[in-house]
C-alpha cells in the first residue's frame, strides 16, 4: 500500500461537496442496520450523529476495516480513532494492522462535536473510504448501496440519524458536487417492536438465563450460534461459501482472553463486546488467582466450529442456543 499518508490526508481535509444520498434504518429485533445508497456519486466519508429515544446503544457491529477492495469492499477508514490505532511504517507507507482492539467506526466522546459513545443515548460515527485506483471507475471503490454497520440497542427505542456536519456530514469523490442527503426512512424508526423488551431475548426457561441476567443481559447470548463460537451473530465469506465462527469470532475472544473479573482487574465488560465471546456462558480461574468470563473452554467451543461451512457447502453450526436475535 503506497501513499497512504497522503491518501489519509485528502480524506480527513475533504470539501463537503448535487446528488442524492439516501440513509436508512431498518429494524431487524433489538438491532438496527444502517444502510446508505446513492443516485450514481461515489461517497469517500461519512459522520453521522446516531441517537435513540429511550436506553441505550449497547453495540457495533458489520463494519469492515482497512482498505476497500472488490473482495472486501467498504468505508474502513475511521479517522476519528485513526491516529489512536493505527500504526503506519513512515518509510514504507504500511499499516501493521487494521484490527487492533478498539479501532472503530465510533468516534470519541471526547473529540470535538462527538456524541457520549456506546452505552449512551448517543454515538457519532466517521468512516472513509481508501482504495486504489482512486478514482470512482476503481474495482476497488465501495459500491453505490450497502450497509455501513449494526447497531444493538438495549431495549426497544425510536433510532435517528442526523449529519454531523461540523465533521464533515457526508462527502462526495466529486467535490464540485453537493451532497443532498434525504433522513426520512432513518428518523423516529422504531427497534425492537411492540412489547418486546431486552428480557425476551432469553426465556426465562432458558438454562442459561440466571447467567445472562448476572452479566447484565447482553443482547449477543440471543444469538442462534453464539454458544458455539458466534460472537457477533455474523457470517463472514470464506472460499466461496460462509462461515458463522471464523476470524471476526477469534478477534473478540482475544480482546476478551482472560481479563480477570474485579476486584482482580476490569472484567470483560471493559472489552467491546467481550462477554460475547463467553460461549460456555461461565466463569472460569479461582478465588486465589481470580475469575474471567473468557479462557480455554471458550477457545476449545470455538475451535469446534472454527471456518465450519455452512450448507450447502458444509455441516453448519447448530442455531440451537436458544436465541433468535440476528443482525
Amino acid at each position: 500500500m503506497r501513499k497512504l499518508s497522503l491518501l489519509l490526508a485528502a480524506l480527513l481535509f475533504a470539501t463537503p461537496a448535487m446528488a442524492a444520498v439516501h440513509i436508512t434504518v431498518e429494524p431487524n429485533g433489538l438491532q438496527a442496520a444502517v444502510k446508505y445508497a446513492t443516485d450514481g456519486e461515489k461517497v469517500r466519508a461519512f459522520a453521522l450523529d446516531i441517537t435513540v429515544s429511550k436506553g441505550t446503544i449497547e453495540g457495533i457491529s458489520g463494519f469492515i476495516r482497512g482498505e476497500s477492495t472488490a473482495a472486501k469492499p467498504g468505508y474502513g477508514i475511521f479517522p476519528g480513532n485513526f491516529g489512536r490505532y493505527i500504526t503506519v511504517d513512515p518509510a514504507t507507507g504500511e499499516v501493521a494492522s487494521w484490527d487492533p482492539n478498539g479501532y472503530t467506526p465510533v468516534a470519541d466522546p471526547c473529540d470535538p462535536g462527538a456524541l457520549g459513545g456506546l452505552g449512551t443515548k448517543g454515538i457519532t460515527i466517521e468512516m472513509g473510504a481508501l482504495y486504489y485506483p482512486t478514482d470512482d471507475s476503481s474495482p476497488n471503490a465501495p459500491p453505490n448501496s450497502g450497509k455501513l454497520f449494526t447497531l444493538t440497542l438495549s431495549e426497544p427505542a425510536s433510532v435517528t440519524v442526523t449529519l454531523n456536519e461540523a465533521r464533515g456530514g457526508v462527502v462526495l469523490t466529486n467535490p464540485d458536487v453537493a451532497a443532498i442527503v434525504p433522513l426520512s426512512q432513518a428518523t423516529n424508526v422504531p427497534i425492537g417492536g411492540a412489547g418486546s423488551t431486552t428480557a425476551d431475548l432469553l426465556p426465562a426457561s432458558h438454562p442459561d438465563y440466571a447467567e445472562w441476567v448476572a452479566v447484565g443481559k447482553p443482547p449477543c447470548w440471543a444469538y442462534p450460534r453464539q454458544c458455539h463460537g458466534d460472537a457477533d451473530g455474523l457470517k463472514e465469506s470464506y472460499d466461496g461459501g460462509f462461515r458463522y465462527a471464523g476470524d471476526n469470532d477469534m478477534a473478540v475472544l482475544l480482546a476478551a482472553w482472560k481479563v480477570l473479573e474485579p476486584p482482580y482487574g476490569a472484567g470483560v465488560a471493559a472489552i467491546e463486546n467481550g462477554i460475547c465471546a463467553d460461549f460456555a456462558r461461565d466463569r472460569e480461574g479461582s478465588a486465589d488467582t481470580g475469575f474471567y468470563r473468557v479462557g480455554p473452554t471458550d477457545l476449545n467451543i470455538l475451535t469446534a466450529y472454527y471456518l465450519v461451512k455452512e450448507a450447502t457447502e458444509g455441516a453448519g453450526v447448530p442455531g440451537d442456543c436458544g436465541g433468535n436475535l440476528v443482525p
